[in-house]
């Protein structure tokens, strides 16, 4: 039999348990499934469960298998899951993510995940209609043990080291596949280097998504052009502080941009080149407002030029493109916190 080490509480039935779970702060305000021994064994399966994976910042706690298969069930995961689960805490340790400063910002930054590859389908993680939304189980179960985990074992409490001003929704669960399927362009983590037959999963600190919407065109310099407007605003990070940003182009509106001859790298040229802002724009808005010297604008915007134009990130690979979503021709601008999104292949 697996050994467990995690202290075990006796309890009357299982709605005691969901109470006694709300009453100590272990739960993200929704009730867990109980994590009984037996089910956090079937969880763990054959794997060691006393294998450790790291530290989760703030607070620091120790996350091994057992750690994150607990917090897994209590998220409604299926044994199936926890490969993912692991991969992107994985993903999120890595010092680029700055899990610490993403767990204790005032932003309303969080982690959000994109997997890619065949346990997408397997697993059956929506990556069509709804895909950003509510009804899929596994985007829900998986996204929901990963935000668990950085509370539980990180001491990511809203309030307390979560200083977040708002917060998002996304902080329940925020996890989404790439859809290969309708995609015309190659999958996004074969160009991080995974084998197309690989699954990996992305974690990608960020806001929430912004809504496009492009009923009409099919010329790729008009759809984009109304993305780049969307990217524009100079409330969020990236004008500022750089890192990644993130577009998801609709099938539609990715399969129009595609049969012009447009690769993905074309997009990211078009929109790295389309999304600035003058620095009079910049100056007097967003994030540090008259003191607008205070950022990580590359050396050849002439800071001195009110009309120099700021890019909204350092250089087109920055931007990350993906292809999700189902019918209808509406694409999202999902703006970053500022650091460095993060592939981990998933082992299963």
């Amino acid at each position: 039999m697996t050994i467990l080490e995690s202290k075990e509480i006796p309890v009357e039935d299982p709605i005691a348990a969901i109470e006694l779970f709300m009453e100590n702060g272990w739960t993200d305000g929704l009730p867990i499934v109980p994590p009984t021994p037996d089910g956090v064994r079937r969880m763990v399966g054959d794997r060691d469960p006393q294998e450790f994976i790291g530290y989760v910042p703030p607070m620091n706690g120790g996350a091994t298998v057992e750690k994150l298969a607990i917090n897994a069930l209590m998220a409604g995961c299926k044994p199936e899951y926890l490969p993912v689960v692991i991969a992107g805490f994985k993903a999120m340790l890595t010092e680029k993510f700055n899990l610490k400063g993403v767990q204790s910002t005032t932003h309303m930054s969080t982690p959000g995940f994109v997997v890619n590859g065949p346990i997408a389908r397997k697993l059956e993680i929506n990556s069509k209609a709804g895909c950003l939304g509510s009804g899929f189980r596994a985007n829900a179960a998986i996204g929901r043990a990963l935000r668990l985990i950085m509370m539980n074992l990180g001491g990511g409490i809203p309030g307390e080291t979560d200083k977040a001003t708002f917060g998002h929704p996304g902080k329940y669960a925020y996890l989404f596949a790439e859809n290969e399927e309708e995609s015309p362009w190659e999958p996004f983590h074969t160009g991080r280097g995974f084998k197309a037959e690989e699954s990996t999963i992305t974690a990608f600190s960020c806001e929430p998504p912004h809504n496009i919407n492009n009923h009409a065109e099919s010329d790729p310099f008009l759809i984009l052009y109304g993305v780049a407007g969307a990217m524009k605003g100079t409330g969020h990070n990236n004008f500022y502080v750089m890192g990644d940003t993130m577009v998801v182009l609709c099938p539609e509106h990715a399969a129009s941009i595609a049969e012009s001859g447009w690769k993905k790298r074309d997009v990211q040229y078009y929109l790295w080149e389309t999304a600035r802002q003058p620095l009079k724009e910049l100056k007097y808005n967003g994030m540090y407002g008259s003191e607008y010297k205070k950022n990580f604008w590359p050396r050849w915007v002439d800071r001195e030029n009110e009309e120099s134009l700021a890019p909204i990130v350092r250089t087109p690979e920055d931007i990350l493109v993906f292809v999700a979503g189902g019918h209808g021709r509406h694409s999202v601008f999902i703006p970053g916190w500022g650091t460095r999104a993060i592939t981990e292949k998933i082992e299963v």
